[in-house]
């Protein structure tokens, strides 16, 4: 583990320093960048043209599946091999990952008095594995990019299991969850799509990196439409339920980000480790969040997830330029 003094170069995902940033790294950065606005650009057209969406719901999880296949056409070996030099850092990050969100989750839930409807969401959002933004957000911040590659790989590769567990645990209370039948859908729409991208990258390397900086595009728009999907089937509750669903999203995100910072400042992983995992507990895979709601709950439970999907993205990107204008100004 890193002391509270070292300092590292920035990484872009595959592991380079920040001057010799991939195609495929500055394409996610842009993607980062612009991806809140378009998000909100189809939660708005689910919200006010939720007829244009009407008999869409069947395509999220394939529409989910096209997001984990995009994950692992970026995922490399080193991903995995850093869980394997570094087992400390990184089971601290899984284990930040899966308690602090899904436990602030339920915190807030029963604080703000939901409905069952949007407390088995908001759970649910912090039962889900890490995004992929949280990688390129932790190169924008200056943090450990090859922990937040290594976190995020080995979540996602678990929420087949940690998931649906956690979920029937926090989220049983208030609504009804089939966890077999949830680890079957995240089994099918997360694992099989994200194997499926690893092995064509380890056999078609040289081909996949051509098109690496148009896969962070390619999610957006998934994501999009799995927001304006989700939306649109809530529309007629939104209106009355937004401004508490905010506040509760709001509320969620930003305490995932201290406490993720916090936990890898108490642990002396030392700065760069630290922000990573701020946004590696902080940051959702809110898609995935949103296509299990809507499954085995309602469209209602999926409203959380899809207003996560555009606050972390803001508040992500807000908090990298923090830590990055910081670094500059630093003595």
């Amino acid at each position: 583990m890193r002391s509270e003094t070292e300092q590292t170069e920035p990484q872009g995902p595959e592991g380079g320093n920040a001057g010799t940033a991939s195609a495929e790294t500055r394409g996610a950065r842009r993607a980062v960048t612009v991806f809140p606005v378009l998000v909100l650009l189809a939660g708005a057209a689910g919200l006010l043209t939720p007829g244009t969406f009407t008999g869409w719901s069947e395509a999220v999880p394939y529409l989910l599946g096209v997001v984990m296949f995009c994950m692992g056409l970026t995922m490399t070996p080193p991903d995995f091999k850093g869980v394997l030099q570094r087992p400390g850092a990184v089971a601290l990050g899984l284990a930040a990952q899966y308690l602090i969100m899904p436990g602030l989750g339920w915190l807030i839930a029963q604080l703000l008095g939901l409905s069952p409807q949007l407390a088995a969401g908001l759970i649910l959002v912090g039962c889900a594995p890490g995004g992929t933004a949280s990688n390129v957000v932790t190169y924008l911040a200056r943090g450990d990019v090859a922990l937040s590659v290594s976190v995020t790989s080995l979540s996602t590769v678990v929420s087949p299991f940690v998931t649906p567990a956690l979920t029937l645990l926090l989220a049983g209370q208030f609504l009804p969850v089939d966890a077999g039948s949830m680890v079957g859908d995240i089994l099918k729409t997360v694992l099989l799509p994200v194997l499926a991208g690893l092995v064509l990258r380890l056999t078609a390397g040289r081909f996949i990196g051509r098109v690496l900086g148009a896969l962070p595009w390619l999610s957006v728009v998934a994501i999009g439409a799995i927001v304006a999907i989700v939306v649109a089937g809530s529309a007629a509750a939104i209106k009355s339920a937004a401004a508490l669903v905010f506040l509760a999203v709001v509320l969620h995100n930003g305490l995932g980000l201290a406490l993720g910072y916090t936990a890898g400042r108490l642990a002396r992983l030392g700065e760069p480790a630290s922000r990573a995992l701020t946004f590696e507990v902080g940051l959702q895979n809110s898609g995935l969040a949103a296509t299990l709601a809507a499954a085995h709950f309602s469209p209602l439970a999926a409203l959380p997830a899809a207003v996560f999907s555009v606050w972390h993205n803001i508040s992500g990107a807000l908090a990298a330029a923090w830590l990055a204008h910081r670094d500059r100004h630093a003595p």
